[in-house]
């Protein structure tokens, strides 16, 4: 955008940041304070925040429509693709078909001409669905073929799809069980510390819980991991991960499906990651 009156100085937006240059021209390292107050310069932070917060969102719209596998109309992905902070967002994701197999690299959407793709031998192609497809990770049979050839492109996905952790439900863990144990007991000195750093992370804390729902197969499942629900001083550690329908009745884990148990799984570790290991290590 151009440059904007402010006092005896102009300002402008470059790079996100508000920069300034005074009547000779000459750009300056930091908005001088006596113009700090400028409607031109409030106005243009105001900007800078609300880009920030927009690029946020976009971002995390497109990673629901990834973990809760959503199909999104064509005609709303093309309509969304001119705005920089949505085509960041989707930007070389990989598309599917109705049949779930891989029809490509996210490169272009157009309400004529539909999305325009690099298929899994380089060539750009056009696609035309009714709904566009993108489809969590834990979902894609070829994923480290997948992860591979996005390296040679050189493919960088702001949303986490290709490089995100799965986890599938181990062969050897009983159908019948209710509970996984493999992140419980990682101490926290004060719950306040765990429940930030649930927060932190982008999960919801309800009734003692770190929560994430997940939407598979048109049916709500929500994962839950206890972090406490006392005192935000007093120790804690993290409890058993276990996965609830809408009813909030307990699931069995054959009834979990592999979003909801990739998903879960990966809250439960990354809470778990964020225990006190000085704790750990003076115990043992």
């Amino acid at each position: 955008m151009g440059w904007v009156p402010a006092g005896d100085y102009e300002v402008a937006l470059e790079g996100g940041k508000v920069v300034c240059r005074n009547a000779a021209g000459r750009l300056l390292k930091t908005v001088p304070p006596k113009i700090a107050d400028d409607p031109a310069v409030v106005g243009l932070r105001q900007l800078t925040e609300w880009l920030e917060r927009h690029q946020r969102e976009s971002l995390a719209a497109v990673e629901r429509w990834m973990v809760r596998s959503l199909p999104v109309p064509l005609a709303v992905v093309a309509r969304v693709w001119p705005d920089p902070a949505w085509r960041a967002a989707l930007r070389d994701l990989v598309v599917t078909g109705e049949d779930g197999r891989v029809a490509g690299f996210l490169r272009d959407a157009d309400p004529e001409r539909g999305l325009g793709l690099v298929d899994l031998d380089g060539d750009t192609v056009r696609f035309a669905p009714e709904q566009v497809h993108i489809p969590h990770p834990v979902l894609l049979a070829d994923l480290e073929e997948l992860r591979e050839f996005a390296v040679e492109l050189g493919v960088e996905q702001r949303a986490q799809q290709l490089f995100r952790e799965v986890f599938h439900r181990p062969a050897a863990l009983s159908a019948e069980a209710t509970e996984v144990e493999e992140y419980a007991g990682g101490s926290f000195k004060e719950l306040r510390f765990l429940h930030g750093r649930a927060t932190q992370l982008g999960y919801r804390v309800r009734g003692g819980n770190a929560v994430c729902s997940v939407l598979e197969h048109g049916r709500g499942v929500e994962a839950r991991v206890w972090i406490g629900d006392y005192d935000g001083y007093e120790e804690t550690e993290t409890g058993p991960l276990s996965w609830t329908d809408p009813a909030g009745r307990v699931l069995r884990c054959g009834q979990v499906g592999p979003v909801a148990w990739s998903e879960g799984i990966r809250m439960a570790a990354a809470l778990y990651a964020g225990r006190d290991i000085e704790d750990e290590e003076r115990a043992a």
